[in-house]
C-alpha cells in the first residue's frame, strides 16, 4: 500500500496548507478514490460536505451552485475558518468547469476559505475542463490500478494470481468463484466504465464499433496491429481516424491504450500502428471462459498474459508523466517496450519461455547506441520481480 499511503499523505498535506488550490483526483473506477477521500475527511479537523454528481441530470446547471451555497452556510455556522467541499463524478455535469471557476473566484475575492476536492473517473473529460477554464487554479493527482505489491500486501496474492485477476481491489474477494468474479468485472467494471465514463460523456457515433474495438484490443493486448487490419475484423464500418479516437477514449477511462512506436521523429510516432495494451489484465481474463489453472498449463497463452501484466505495470506508472512508454519495431526486429526520459532510453524485452533471444535488442542498440537494456525473463530479472519495482527507478 506504499503508493496509496503516499497519495493519502500528499493529499492531506495539500488540504492543510494555507495556500488554496483545487485538488483534482482522477483514475479508473473501483480503485479506491472515494474510499481514500472519505477516510481522509474523517481524519482531518475540518468540517466537510461530500456530494456526488452520479445520478444528477447532466444539464442541471444549478446543482453545483446549490452544493456550494450549502458549503458556505455550513462554514458560517461552524467555528472553523476553513471548510472542505468534495464533489465526486464531477465530469458528468455539463459545463462543470465554468461553474466551479465562477464560485472559486467569488470565494477568492471575498476570502471565503472553501477548499475543493474534485473526483472523476474519466481522465480525458476532467483534463479538458481543467485546461479550458481552471488553468492556474488546480493540482492534479492520478490514482492508477492497484499494483502487485498492493494486492499482495492487502490480499496475500501471488504473482500468478495478480497476472490473471488484475488490480481491482473490489473484485479480490470473488476470485474463489471465477464465474462470479468474471460476471462482476464484466458488468460492474467494464460495462459501467464504458457506459458511464465514455458513452454518457462523449459523442460516440458508433458505440457498437467502439465496444468491439475494446474487446478486440483486449484479446490482442501486447500485440501490434494496424487500424487498417483491425477494420477487416470488425463487423461495423468505420475508418482509421474513428478507431484512433475510440482507442483514446478507452485509454482515458483506464481500460485499453495503444502504445506508439518509438522514434525521434514525432510524426512517425503518431502515424505508427498501435501496440494494444490493457491497463488491467482482469480486462483480458474476464472476457475469456478459461480459468487460471488451465491457462498456466498453456505456456504460449500464459506468456501473453505475463507480457500484458508487465505492460500494464509500465503503462499505469507512465500516466503521471515521469517517463514515456513506447514499443519499437523495424523489419523483423522488435523491442517489447521502450522507456524514455529526457536523454535516457531503456529497451525492455519480456521473455517468459525457456528460450531467450536478444536479436531485437542488438538491432535497437545499433540504431540507438546510447540506450540501455533489460531482459525480463527466466535468464534475467524474473517478471515476478519486475512487477514489484518502480519503473522510474530504472533511470539513473
Amino acid at each position: 500500500m506504499e503508493h496509496f499511503r503516499q497519495q493519502y499523505t500528499e493529499l492531506k498535506e495539500r488540504i492543510l496548507e494555507k495556500r488554496k488550490f483545487i485538488q483534482v483526483l482522477s483514475g479508473p473506477r473501483q480503485i479506491g478514490k472515494t474510499t481514500m477521500v472519505l477516510q481522509l475527511l474523517k481524519e482531518l479537523p475540518l468540517p466537510y460536505l461530500f456530494v456526488s454528481a452520479d445520478g444528477i441530470e447532466s444539464s442541471n446547471r444549478n446543482w453545483i451552485e446549490q452544493q456550494w451555497e450549502i458549503a458556505r452556510l455550513k462554514l458560517k455556522q461552524s467555528e472553523a475558518t476553513e471548510f472542505i467541499l468534495v464533489i465526486d463524478e464531477i465530469q458528468k455535469l455539463e459545463n462543470w468547469s465554468e461553474s466551479v471557476k465562477r464560485h472559486w473566484d467569488d470565494d477568492t475575492r471575498t476570502g471565503c476559505q472553501i477548499k475543493l476536492i474534485l473526483l472523476g473517473s474519466s481522465r480525458l473529460m476532467l483534463q479538458q475542463g481543467l485546461t479550458e477554464s481552471l488553468a492556474g487554479r488546480f493540482e492534479p493527482m492520478y490514482m492508477s490500478h492497484w499494483s502487485f505489491r498492493e494486492m499482495k500486501e492487502v490480499f496475500g496474492w501471488n504473482a500468478q494470481q495478480y497476472a490473471w485477476f488484475g488490480g481491482y481491489p473490489g473484485a479480490a474477494e470473488l476470485i474463489r468463484n471465477e464465474k462470479r468474479w468474471r460476471e462482476y468485472v464484466l458488468h460492474s467494471l467494464i460495462e459501467t466504465s464504458i457506459s458511464k465514463d465514455i458513452l454518457m460523456l462523449t459523442r460516440v457515433d458508433k458505440p457498437a464499433l467502439m465496444k468491439r474495438l475494446f474487446e478486440l484490443g483486449c484479446s490482442y493486448s501486447g500485440q501490434i496491429l494496424s487500424f487498417t487490419k483491425i477494420l477487416g475484423q470488425l463487423l461495423d464500418a468505420g475508418n482509421t481516424t474513428t478507431l484512433s479516437n475510440y482507442l483514446q477514449l478507452t485509454s482515458s477511462a483506464g481500460l485499453l491504450g495503444g502504445l506508439e512506436k518509438f522514434a525521434h521523429d514525432e510524426i512517425r510516432q503518431r502515424s505508427s500502428s498501435p501496440k494494444f495494451q490493457v491497463f488491467n489484465t482482469a480486462l483480458i481474463s474476464a472476457q475469456q471462459s478459461d480459468s487460471l489453472s488451465n491457462k498456466l498449463k498453456d505456456p504460449a497463452a500464459w506468456g501473453r498474459i505475463v507480457e500484458s501484466c508487465v505492460g500494464a505495470h509500465l503503462l499505469n506508472n507512465s500516466i503521471e508523466g515521469e517517463f514515456n512508454l513506447h514499443y519499437w519495431r523495424e523489419g523483423n526486429h522488435e523491442i517489447d517496450f521502450v522507456l524514455s526520459r529526457k536523454d535516457e532510453i531503456i529497451g525492455l524485452e519480456i521473455k517468459s519461455g525457456a528460450k531467450q533471444k536478444a536479436a531485437g535488442l542488438n538491432a535497437f542498440k545499433k540504431k540507438y547506441p546510447q540506450a540501455r537494456f533489460l531482459l525480463v525473463g527466466d535468464s534475467g530479472l524474473t517478471w515476478e520481480e519486475f512487477i514489484q519495482i518502480k519503473p522510474i527507478d530504472l533511470f539513473r
